[in-house]
């Protein structure tokens, strides 16, 4: 009894650390730094969506949003965009990105921006579903009934339109799950997904959320129609990041490559910062930039899927992939070709390293490229506060503009062609002494620094070649600065259980605008957070350096984030995460890359960075990506409590207490059972299978400790459903007064039958099984305490003592003689064994009501919202059908009948101790250990199927009171 205390002790701490540590991920693994945003919002219902278009015109609606005072209410004069809310979501959620595209067209109530008077671009119509806070992320068929609705509203809004008109869906969540459903669709001009889960969905109870994903992963790979995934990354608490990463596709030669885009709003360009589930729609930095995408896109709506794509490029953009010059018109107006003999000598100057604070006026540095013996450093890097370097600026910049060509040599007579870079994006400019992100406020559409990186290729002629940098537009305001660095990086081989040990130092260049770490043996996986600690020559100096360091932490081609290394604690330490792999996913990817910028500031220079481990951070990534699968583990252990009671009750056995049952598995089970966990985690298994993580060796500790989490909650499931049993039976045993049941008759078996058989029909026209395994377990609970109630009545009953009276050998053999009752008469023995016996499964069903309950939520949730209509679609093709499946529950509803009617299961063998029914069980545990963390909803089809074994051969003939 004190293992099962331990036990259980210690997976309520382990749950509360879990817990702490998840919480935690917002505040110190990836803070958030989102503006509000602001409207006047309204809505205007589109009656015109009837059930002329779609039967389920009574269950949802469809809503057009208008900026009060700042366009007609009703007038349609733009172009058309759908936003499809997600799990528990509402139309209402689409004002932020609909205001700000309002806003962003107009400059002024009803007066359109200057930007957009002469181009192509119209202001957009925003329209929005309404699904009624349905509970999509637990019910594939609330999916599909939504993806029906969207379809057909699709097909409405067009129908307002002249044509040809092509539509832009955003989807938030779940929503996006539906966007990509509504494909292949002619009309669909792109897809923008926010914080929606493409490869794994968040809660894995219903097969039929699996299919459709399933069914999304090939249009994602086979349709034209571009698509881009907004990623929050760890601050969405909803749906791991590594799941909302596009799959990648490989180009064929001859064939335009599809896009397909995931942008992690940590790296999205003007944002540089996690965005939580529900802030997503209304973070400012992310619902501006597309609002504004979807402005140019729709202005492009006709063109060819690239030129979308290089809309949503353009504006949506981590820097990831080199910017298109087609995509700005402002390159039109710099000359591709620098040529020398235009500019005066007086505004040349010959220049090794550029510190340049507040230009004022415009100037041409020639930089002399570094001899190849040198060295080779031929890496020439340029960053620019605040100004443009065509096409990449912030989105308000200054005028400042900087263009950077490649001459081959410096005579006046020299024309110089633009040099192409290798890396050209903006990066955040943290403030000194001061979060990044600014809680609360984050960055500014007009901050940024621009980071201009280029291979400078080193020619064979004898002139020395020389890369030119202009400046434009200077009126005092940014800075500039520009070298040549290394092209060399620092490599450090340390492996994971090295870092686990000891951790490990690098130390860096001293002067040096960009240095790149490799990192080739460390994992880049969602279960780990690494800790990062810089060490500064002198802090103090760095307040004045025009680029504070800067580190960029890259292991995806996906996703990127941002850390200042400036910061007021004195202790200051990085934390570094990344989804670029994950449980159930993906293998374990080795290697991330760290590059630092910063200003050529000897003073403010970093000296070396330690990383190593940091274990608070990985515990709260392993809470929030196994708690289905403790619920599995939790579910086999169960199962493996009453394969071992089936066992020792065999024959005339007595059932043991589920108490006993539970300390024979920590006792004689456990160990063997935690050697196995660490042995099978080594092993190369798919991704579906156990934990997911492919047997990554630094990870063979999660199965063991998970292991004994689970059978700590099931010890902890047990004291509270005993406890709760103990006092039902208690307020039962008041009006209890026969020992014995009344004996069963065939005439009532046919009434039970009768009974299971309206349930089954009720099941299949109205009710999903979900319902009737809930009242299944509802009547068995009932039947454990009145159970409890009538050995509590016959225990309290039994005398002290009592002298048993001497019996003649007639009187013995007489059959009709009286026999005096007591507890210890085999009638109690077979009463406390079948009370057992019906415990242990009162616990199997316990653990299997988390698989049952978000769906029976989902059908309550609906027909106290929408009534009967909205859940009586068997066979529509958007209602139940699935989940009228009588066979999932049949052995469950026959089990408890046949246990309310003081029936026991007999468990037989078949030819020797291999061959029994009990062994059911065995395979249950089996499939919750293997496949149930990846697909809980199989354990119970697995555990159905079993107990329909057990039914037959355990209760069989005996059921009709013939055997």
């Amino acid at each position: 009894m004190r293992t099962l205390v331990f036990l259980g002790v210690f997976s309520l701490l382990c749950v509360l650390v879990f817990y702490r540590a998840g919480l935690d991920i917002v505040k110190t693994l990836s803070p958030q730094g989102c503006r509000m945003s602001w409207m006047s919002p309204s809505y205007v219902l589109q009656a015109g969506l009837d059930h002329s278009w779609t039967p389920l015109a009574s269950r949802y609606s469809l809503f057009l949003y208008r900026e009060v005072g700042w366009e007609a209410p009703n007038e349609l004069r733009g172009s058309p965009v759908l936003f499809i809310p997600g799990n528990a979501g509402s139309s209402h959620q689409v004002r932020s990105i609909a205001s700000s595209a309002t806003r962003q067209y107009f400059s002024s109530p009803y007066h359109v921006s200057p930007s957009f008077e002469h181009g192509p671009q119209k202001p957009v119509d925003l329209f929005a579903l309404e699904f009624n806070e349905d509970l999509s992320a637990f019910d594939g068929h609330t999916l599909d009934a939504e993806t029906a609705y969207a379809r057909a509203t699709v097909d409405y809004i067009l129908s307002l339109y002249e044509k040809p008109t092509s539509i832009i869906i955003l989807g938030h969540s779940m929503g996006g799950t539906v966007a990509v459903s509504l494909l292949p669709h002619p009309n669909v001009t792109a897809l923008i997904t926010m914080s929606s889960a493409h490869t794994l969905p968040p809660a894995r109870l219903d097969r039929r959320i699996d299919s459709i994903l399933a069914a999304n992963l090939q249009i994602l790979r086979e349709d034209p129609t571009p698509i881009l995934s907004l990623c929050g990354g760890a601050t969405d608490l909803l749906v791991p990041a590594e799941s909302c990463i596009l799959p990648e596709l490989e180009g064929t030669e001859g064939t335009p490559r599809i896009y397909r885009r995931t942008i992690f709003t940590s790296a999205l360009q003007g944002a540089w910062t996690g965005v939580g589930h529900k802030e997503m729609v209304w973070c400012h930095q992310v619902r501006s930039r597309v609002a504004r995408a979807a402005i140019e896109v729709a202005a492009v709506a006709e063109r060819s899927p690239e030129v979308r794509a290089e809309a949503l490029d353009k504006w949506l953009r981590d820097g990831h992939t080199l910017p298109l010059p087609s995509t700005n018109a402002a390159i039109d107006r710099h000359d591709e070709i620098l040529d020398l003999s235009t500019i005066g000598p007086e505004q040349i100057q010959h220049i090794d390293a550029l510190v340049l604070r507040g230009p004022t006026q415009p100037y041409t540095y020639l930089f002399p490229v570094p001899n190849p013996s040198s060295k080779l450093q031929t890496y020439f890097t340029l960053y620019l506060s605040r100004g443009s370097i065509v096409p990449v600026s912030p989105h308000h910049p200054l005028p400042l503009r900087v263009s950077v060509y490649l001459c081959p040599s410096s005579t006046h007579s020299t024309t110089c062609p633009r040099l192409v870079p290798t890396t050209l994006k903006l990066v955040p400019e943290p403030i000194p002494d001061k979060p990044f992100p600014v809680p609360d406020t984050g960055s500014d559409e007009s901050e940024g620094v621009v980071v201009f990186a280029a291979d400078v290729p080193v020619g064979a002629s004898e002139q020395q070649q020389h890369v030119a940098v202009t400046i434009e537009g200077a009126d005092g305001r940014g800075w500039l600065t520009a070298a040549f660095v290394p092209s060399e990086q620092v490599v450090d081989n340390t492996g994971m259980f090295g870092l686990l040990w000891s951790g490990s130092n690098i130390n860096l260049p001293v002067t040096s605008l960009l240095t790149e770490m490799v990192f080739p043996n460390l994992l880049s996986n969602s279960l780990l957070v690494y800790k990062l600690q810089p060490l500064l020559n002198d802090a103090a100096t760095c307040r004045d350096a025009l680029m504070p360091p800067l580190l960029e932490h890259s292991s995806d081609h996906a996703e990127t984030h941002y850390f200042s290394l400036l910061q007021n604690d004195r202790h200051h330490q990085v934390l570094l995460h990344s989804h670029a792999s994950g449980p159930f996913i993906s293998a374990p990817l080795h290697g991330f890359n760290l590059t630092l910028y910063t200003s050529n500031d000897q003073p403010c220079a970093v000296r070396s960075l330690r990383i190593s481990i940091n274990w608070w951070g990985t515990l709260g990534r392993w809470g929030t990506r196994y708690a289905q699968a403790v619920v599995a583990w939790s579910i086999g252990v169960v199962a493996l409590a009453l394969h071992h009671a089936w066992g020792a009750g065999k024959g005339l056995g007595t059932v043991p207490a589920v108490s006993q049952s539970l300390s024979y598995f920590a006792t004689r089970l456990l160990l063997k059972m935690l050697a196995l966990a660490f042995v099978v985690s080594l092993l190369p298994l798919p991704t579906g299978m156990w934990l997911g993580n492919v047997g990554a060796p630094v990870l063979v500790g999660l199965a063991p400790m998970l292991l004994l989490v689970a059978v700590g909650l099931a010890c902890v499931s047990w004291a509270v459903v005993d406890g709760i049993l103990e006092l039902t039976s208690r307020a039962l045993s008041c009006g209890v007064r026969r020992p014995a049941r009344v004996r069963d008759t065939i005439g009532a078996r046919r009434n039970a039958l009768v009974s299971m058989l309206f349930v089954f029909m009720l099941i299949v026209v109205f009710i999903p099984w979900q319902v009737a395994f809930l009242c299944a377990w509802i009547y068995h609970f009932h039947t454990c305490a009145t159970t409890g109630a009538v050995l509590r009545s016959v225990s309290g009953n039994r005398p002290k003592e009592q002298a048993i009276p001497l019996m003649s050998r007639e009187e013995s053999n007489n059959p009709t003689s009286p026999t005096p009752t007591s507890p210890t008469s085999p009638s109690f023995d077979t009463l406390v064994s079948r009370h057992n016996m019906d415990k242990h499964i009162l616990l199997l069903m316990t653990w299997l009501l988390p698989i049952a309950a978000p769906v029976l939520a989902v059908w309550v949730r609906t027909l106290a919202g929408s009534g009967l209509e909205a859940v009586w679609g068997a066979g529509s093709g958007w209602g139940w059908s699935s989940d009228r499946n009588v066979l999932i529950v049949a052995p469950w509803l026959v089990l408890v009948e046949w246990a309310g009617v003081g029936g026991s299961v007999t468990i037989p063998s078949f030819g020797g101790p291999m061959l029994s029914p009990r062994h059911a069980m065995f395979a249950m545990a089996l499939a919750a250990f293997v496949a149930g963390p990846r697909t809980p909803y199989f354990v119970f089809e697995v555990g159905s199927v079993a107990m329909a074994f057990v039914c037959a051969f355990g209760i069989g003939p005996r059921y009709w009171d013939r055997g």
